[in-house]
């Protein structure tokens, strides 16, 4: 028996779609977004990218003011994906680490969302999706992100962040640009993954960097 297949054996869906892949009316992750259906079980991510691979961005204290005093608490954000077009982005929060980190992968399935690759370089032209097809960008808070569709052989050029993102969206070769309080971790993942999903989503002139 396969991972998937123990997945499936141990759960019990609640949602509709849940259903949908118990009674294999639905077998692949593309089928989801092509019906416009809502991933609200994380298990369900789980069983269709059963290849997927998790990573922790980042992990922050955050303080509450109470009538009690001050509550502190963790904040993490986890990125997952497949390397091959799907990504996903979460953050969870807990008085304890590991805690956090298991709410933030949940919420990063949850999220997970197709990213349309090719080759958009006038350098390249190979047509081969090793990069993006367009340029785009993300916003999160105060900071704005630009992907650049780069050759191949060229790399990620970006921060470590974005590097983790990019890659395990599958995105081999990009260029990025970025504005505002880049050094605000969460917020530029963010951006970083509003680009992407932008690139599958119905884009707008005002997305498309000319």
């Amino acid at each position: 028996m396969s991972s998937s297949d123990e997945k499936v054996e141990g759960w019990k869906p609640r949602t509709r779609l849940g259903k949908m892949i118990i009674e294999s009316q639905i077998s692949s992750i593309e089928e989801v977004f092509t019906e416009g259906l809502k991933i609200r079980e994380p298990e369900i991510v789980d069983v269709l990218l059963p290849d997927l691979q998790e990573e922790v961005i980042n992990i922050g204290l955050v303080q509450k003011q109470t009538d009690a005093g001050e509550k502190s608490r963790f904040r993490a954000i986890v990125v997952v994906g497949n390397r091959d077009g799907y990504v996903g982005l979460g953050s969870g929060k807990a008085g304890q680490v590991r805690t956090a980190i298991q709410k933030a992968a949940v919420d990063a399935r949850l999220n997970i969302t197709p990213v349309r690759r090719g080759c958009g370089s006038w350098e390249c032209g190979c047509g081969k999706p090793h990069s993006l097809p367009f340029q785009v960008r993300g916003r999160c808070g105060g900071v704005e992100i630009v992907l650049i569709p780069g050759p191949r052989g060229l790399g990620l050029v970006a921060n470590e962040a974005a590097k983790i993102i990019l890659g395990l969206a599958g995105v081999k070769d990009c260029w990025t640009r970025s504005y505002g309080s880049t050094r605000t971790v969460p917020s530029f993942a963010y951006a970083i993954f509003d680009a992407l999903r932008k690139t599958y989503s119905l884009v707008t002139p005002k997305d498309w960097v000319r």
